[in-house]
């Protein structure tokens, strides 16, 4: 079974705070036989460090959410004998990879790479005890210096996955059903839309060498770009995917209205080619680059179609501009074609981050 949708966290807001340093250190040696010992006030310990690190294998923000504040170990302070205090415990935030890091002023880090990390709020550094102090006229320093306070800011987490083709188009079009049927992700399915409620993954193997990693974008209606329905919070793993694979589909109550025969197919058609620039319209809204992006435009559920219906179908897409492959992802019907379009488009190279993405969010199902 596939993750709940509780289960798929891509945004968070946390704050983090590194420890603060350990107070330096007021004493004077004290021994029987050196009554005039002079300052021994050790130092106080650095404060821990918050660090963020790219973990492979994870796929949700989940773990993040119930930590709304972190903060590391503060350091210890110091004691006579010049003894310094311990340092504080540094924390490490597993994050998966493709997390963008930001804050109020813009962004700045992207977690990308396996093993990348970055310092998300420095320790304090420990205060000088005493024994610095000490001068030729002044031997019994009585001033030592405090801990300073660790670093804390608010940080917004965005995860935006790590795919290398986006499956997108209305809800309802087949997409979780395409991503099943290509891959062994194993996403839930029903005849009724919004039923994926959170990206899916999977992983496919081009020609036996290469793999290629797919995402199926759920929750794009009209106005998902403005925040309607759930596509504004799933438009942002678009920016990752290097090509888009469009799903058009006939909506079941068009089909009974239009009839099966050539007349029909012509008025699916123009339904056709609404939704698809309704889709385009909305990659737009949220970002130009997504528009950039290469695209094989699929018709799926051609097995529900008879010849007549899906030629003059097919017909009035292309006399729109829009060259759709003829496809159907529960009977795998022109599935090679499409394997075949995709390897040429993609080139038949991926990038390992991108596999180990989706190996990670299959591990969860």
């Amino acid at each position: 079974m596939s993750p709940s949708a509780s289960a798929f966290v891509d945004y968070v807001r946390i704050r983090v705070k590194g420890g603060d340093g350990g107070h330096g250190c007021v004493s004077f040696r004290r021994e029987k036989f050196a009554p005039r010992g002079g300052p021994d006030g050790g130092d106080g310990g650095q404060g821990g460090d918050v660090w963020l690190e790219a973990v492979p294998g994870l796929a949700t923000l989940i773990d993040v959410k119930y930590r709304p504040y972190i903060r590391a170990g503060r350091g210890g302070h110091g004691r006579g004998k010049n003894m310094s205090g311990r340092n504080g415990r540094d924390v490490t935030i597993a994050l998966p990879l493709g997390t963008t890091v930001s804050d109020d002023e813009g962004p700045l880090v992207d977690l990308t790479r396996p093993g990348q990390r970055f310092l998300a709020a420095a320790g304090g550094r420990g205060g000088r005890g005493n024994q610095h102090f000490a001068t030729p006229t002044r031997q019994s320093p009585r001033h030592r210096t405090p801990g300073e306070p660790g670093q804390e800011r608010a940080l917004i987490l965005e995860l935006k996955l790590l795919a290398d083709v986006g499956i997108i188009g209305l809800p309802n079009a087949g997409k979780s059903t395409l991503l099943k049927a290509l891959t062994a992700a194993t996403p839930r399915i029903a005849p009724y839309p919004f039923t994926t409620l959170h990206p899916n993954l999977g992983v496919m193997a081009l020609d036996g060498l290469a793999t290629v990693t797919l995402a199926d974008i759920p929750g794009l209606i009209e106005g998902a770009s403005r925040g309607v329905g759930l596509g504004d919070r799933f438009l942002r793993h678009v920016e990752r995917t290097r090509l888009l694979v469009h799903l058009i589909a006939p909506e079941p109550e068009a089909l009974a209205a239009a009839g099966l025969d050539e007349a029909g197919g012509r008025e699916a058609g123009r339904s056709a080619q609404a939704a698809y620039r309704l889709i385009r319209r909305e990659l737009a809204q949220y970002s130009e680059r997504l528009l950039a992006k290469p695209e094989i435009v699929t018709l799926n559920k051609v097995d529900l179609l008879p010849v007549p219906f899906r030629r003059a179908l097919l017909e009035t897409l292309a006399d729109g501009g829009i060259e759709a492959l003829p496809i159907s992802a529960l009977n795998a019907e022109g599935l090679e074609e499409l394997r075949r379009r995709m390897a040429e488009a993609l080139g038949g190279l991926t990038g390992p981050t991108a596999a180990a993405g989706a190996r990670g969010l299959e591990a969860q199902a």
